[in-house]
Parts: C-alpha cells; sequence; structure tokens
C-alpha cells in the first residue's frame, strides 16, 4: 500500500512524495484522510529550520498533527470500526522518512488508541481540536491544577488565543482581554476585548497566558503582572527566554510551562464540542487542495490575514 504524503526534504524544500506503508499491525487502524489543518507554531519552525533540537527531529520528515479522516482498515485487536471518523495527531509509519508529526499524507496507519472518534458531522473543523486540546490543557493542568486559574489576559490573536479565550468563557469566567499587534486580525472576537497592548492601562493582572511564541516577551508581561502573578507559556519557543529579575522579584512572579496536551484534553474538548459548549467555527480561513501543499505551506505561514490554512485530501485517497 502507498500513501501521498508531504514531505519537508529541507528547510523550505516541501513537495509531494509517494511512500510505502508497512503492513497493518493488529492493534493499527489505516484512516484515509479527508483533511490536515498547517500549524503556523511548529510546523513554522521545521518549515524554516528553526526548530530546536528534541527526539524524532531531522529531515526528510512528514509534518502534520492536525489530521481527520475515516477508518478503512483496521487490526483484529481494534475497537474501531471501518467506517468511522476520527481525528489523528500524526503518525509515523514512513520508514526512513520521519513522522514529525506525520499526519499530512492520504493514508496513515496508526496505533488505535491514537485515533480519537469523532462525529461525522465536524467534518474539517476537527482539525482544530489539537488547538483546542492544547489550550484545554494550558488551562487545566491536565486536570491538575486546582483551582484552575483561567486567563486574565491572552496574548495573541491566532486560532489558540481565540480557543483559549472561547474556552475562558464557555466555563464560565470573566472574559479574558487579548492583546494582538496585528491590527487585521482584531476581528473575531466573540465577547472578549482585542486591542494593542500601548492600548492597554491595566496594570495588575494574576493570570497572563502567553500563546505568541515570542522569545522577547517576559519583561513586557512582568510589567503587567499583580503581586503573585503567574505568566504561563503556552506558545512554542525557538529561541531562549530570559526576563529581568528585579521586576519579576518585586512581583513574587510565577511562570509555568504548558506542555503538549494529553489523552484526557482530547477527550475533554472533544466532548465539549460535540456538545455544542465550545465552537470551533469561524476559525478555518484558507483552503486548498493537497496538491497545492506546497503552495498553502507557504500561504499558511507568509499571509498574515491566513488564520488557518486546510489541506483537502479527498481527491488524492
Amino acid at each position: 500500500m502507498k500513501t501521498l504524503a508531504v514531505v519537508l526534504q529541507s528547510p523550505e524544500h516541501i513537495g509531494l512524495q509517494s511512500i510505502d506503508l508497512p503492513a497493518l499491525a493488529q492493534d493499527q487502524v489505516m484512516v484515509e484522510i479527508t483533511h490536515t489543518g498547517i500549524s503556523t507554531g511548529t510546523e513554522k519552525l521545521l518549515y524554516s529550520g528553526e526548530m530546536p533540537n528534541f527526539p524524532g527531529m531531522g529531515y526528510p520528515l512528514v509534518p502534520g498533527y492536525e489530521a481527520v479522516g475515516v477508518v478503512r482498515q483496521t487490526g483484529s485487536a481494534s475497537s474501531l470500526q471501518i467506517g468511522q471518523s476520527v481525528f489523528v495527531p500524526g503518525a509515523s509509519c514512513y520508514g526512513e522518512i520521519k513522522g514529525l508529526f506525520g499526519g499530512s499524507a492520504s493514508k496513515i496507519i496508526v496505533p488505535a488508541s491514537r485515533a480519537v472518534a469523532i462525529p461525522d458531522t465536524l467534518g474539517e473543523e476537527a482539525t482544530l481540536l489539537a488547538l483546542a486540546a492544547t489550550a484545554y490543557h494550558a488551562v487545566s493542568g491536565n486536570g491538575k491544577l486546582d483551582p484552575v486559574c483561567p486567563p486574565e489576559l491572552i496574548v495573541g490573536h491566532g486560532v489558540l488565543g481565540r480557543l483559549l479565550a472561547r474556552m475562558t468563557i464557555a466555563a464560565g469566567f470573566p472574559a479574558p482581554r487579548v492583546w494582538e499587534l496585528d491590527t487585521s486580525r482584531f476581528h473575531g472576537a466573540q465577547g472578549y476585548e482585542v486591542l494593542l497592548p500601548q492600548d492597554d492601562p491595566k496594570r495588575d493582572y494574576r493570570h497572563v497566558y502567553d500563546v505568541s511564541g515570542d522569545s522577547a516577551i517576559l519583561d513586557v508581561l512582568m510589567q503587567r503582572l499583580a503581586p503573585n502573578g503567574e505568566i504561563v507559556l503556552a506558545g512554542f519557543y525557538s529561541k531562549p527566554l530570559s526576563f529581568l529579575f528585579a521586576p519579576a522579584f518585586m512581583r513574587e512572579a510565577r511562570i509555568r510551562v504548558a506542555a503538549q496536551w494529553g489523552q484526557w484534553d482530547m477527550l475533554a474538548v472533544s466532548q465539549l464540542v460535540a456538545q455544542g459548549q465550545l465552537s470551533l467555527a469561524d476559525l478555518i480561513t484558507h483552503h486548498m487542495p493537497a496538491q497545492a501543499a506546497p503552495e498553502a505551506y507557504a500561504t499558511a505561514f507568509n499571509d498574515p490575514h491566513c488564520l488557518k490554512m486546510v489541506l483537502d485530501w479527498r481527491h488524492c485517497a
């Protein structure tokens, strides 16, 4: 069996390639992908070559961790059904080509435990579940934060920032304020305010969530904290972070790093979406067929009006 996959051969060199898939194991499923999202955070760092080194890193690689598709084959030990719609956060089934994160392909083979059953009605919006789970994990700490500390200020009005704000309001907490430097991204706020940092007079935020990925942001945010305030780093940072000690000392500031979402977070947001408590609508702004992947990645990374680019794989099966 073969699959057509997006392959990043080296930084800024991307294209489609036919790759042999391995035989299906008992605990695996083959998923025919319908849509994949392009991440403007981690995938952009892979594309530019700025991604810090960690296990699994290297080229050539298949990117993508926002994949939606339909189960077409199942191993004997799988509980998933043929025809089941699923979300898959990537795959590693490409032989010598690394699967980091491995979701951008027409067919993928993954352990059944990694495929999350979803309603058929979600369609392409299900590609946003990974970012929704990331937002949930940042706020809940995978269920380990007691009490939960919702954001009062969110830095960045991309998809992750919007989901954080929506989730905060849906949970019944006061609407957060959102900072955004690009005024063209002010639109789309649902029940919360978006403004430039210099237009915000507040200096006593207790919980600030940064999803900007700006490695130089800490000194700015320290000046806005209340005593014992917390800064949550929920973005991904390619450069070392540092801050002046005195302002942090004066406030007894706390810094928390939100790691990657887990299965618990994915199950929680899937339930919120299925019950209508969390909306994924109006966040996908651009679509392209998978055959136009090089152009799609360039647009996703360089067009400031592109919140989320989705590749359509339905004609590549």
